[in-house]
């Protein structure tokens, strides 16, 4: 991913954030003809040696799984984007885009029995917490037969390309205008990218 340097993200905790806030990104590969890709909910395991893995999964109906190999393997994040009005500056420009994403390239390993069962168990806690249902509440016979139409995978991460474009280049009265400009217009997507702004502008400021 091309990213000019005043939009390169280094702040590791910054990153590790992002993709843990934002757990359905599109996995990338290469079958050997043409690139695939499936969008898919992951994990990110973080290693007491500083190394990452980001675990997920698919169904085995699709053929991607069987693209992993030796061959290095893509995982794209996408965060909240949105327009930029030119008419937002206090000189003349051209329109543009705010966006945060990050690219995340590793090897890919599959995961079978316990491993894919506890990933599994994990995901199910995570996002039933507090309801009472479980994996572990569902009949063994029913577990055992979904997991066997389940694809396993651990992505051994090897490098990390993340882009922050939040109107760094803009002086302070251009700034304030384009965050107020954002915060008007209500949506989600805007009104992430104007918080996202305005901390980085008070954490830059110091």
């Amino acid at each position: 991913m091309h990213i000019p340097k005043l939009y390169r993200e280094e702040d590791r905790t910054r990153i590790i954030e992002f993709l843990k806030g934002n757990g359905f990104p599109a996995l990338v590969s290469h079958d050997g003809e043409r690139l695939v890709a499936t969008h898919l909910p992951v994990e990110l395991l973080e290693g007491a040696d500083g190394s990452l893995t980001i675990l997920g999964h698919m169904s085995r109906a699709n053929p991607q799984w069987k693209s992993f190999g030796e061959q290095e393997a893509l995982l794209i994040f996408q965060g909240a984007h949105t327009y930029i009005s030119p008419r937002w500056y206090n000189h003349v420009n051209v329109p543009t885009w705010n966006y945060m994403n990050v690219h995340v390239y590793g090897k890919v390993r599959m995961m079978e029995g316990q491993e894919l069962h506890d990933l599994l168990s994990q995901l199910v806690q995570k996002h039933e917490a507090n309801t009472g249902y479980s994996m572990e509440g569902l009949p063994a016979e029913m577990v055992a037969k979904e997991i066997k139409g389940v694809a396993g995978f651990a992505l051994e991460v090897t490098r990390i390309d993340a882009g922050f474009k939040l109107s760094q280049n803009r002086d302070d009265e251009s700034h304030a205008n384009i965050v107020r400009e954002l915060e008007r217009r209500g949506d989600d997507a805007s009104a992430e990218v104007a918080q996202e702004m305005k901390s980085r502008r008070v954490a830059g400021s110091g």
